[in-house]
């Protein structure tokens, strides 16, 4: 394989990845052991009692902003409004960032969340639809 031809194991469509990061596609063939491993850390972060779920999405979500990882902005900020933060706190989070990393990754990490915020208000809205149903 030469510079010009590009290795086709790597063409990942997004659409169809059943799995949440496309790394872990890769994980589970090469080294479960170590997705096995890092699946279970991730738990014991996500079960931390504090802070709240609702901060602890924004900080990740930061986190993520600053790692210019715009999967995983949106990701967080989807997770956040998911658990009840309102666009204004994603965006205040966000420009949080502003004066130790520049406005250049704010602005950058806007769109992502933008779209993950749309996506977790709508999953909120379409539970509440269904509760209200099914009273």
């Amino acid at each position: 394989m030469t510079a010009a031809e590009p290795d086709e194991t790597f063409d990942i469509n997004v659409e169809d990845d059943v799995w949440p990061f496309p790394s872990e596609r890769f994980l589970q063939e090469w080294a479960p052991g170590v997705l096995q491993a890092q699946n279970a850390w991730m738990a014991s972060i996500d079960s931390l009692r504090a802070p709240d779920r609702k901060t602890h999405e924004l900080i990740r979500m930061v986190c993520t902003v600053i790692a210019r990882q715009p999967g995983g902005v949106q990701r967080h900020a989807r997770l956040a409004a998911e658990v009840g933060a309102t666009w204004d706190e994603i965006a205040g989070s966000i420009l949080l960032t502003q004066p130790a990393f520049g406005i250049v990754l704010a602005i950058q990490g806007f769109p992502a969340a933008r779209r993950g915020y749309l996506q977790g208000s709508a999953r909120v809205e379409e539970e509440d639809d269904g509760e209200s149903l099914a009273e």
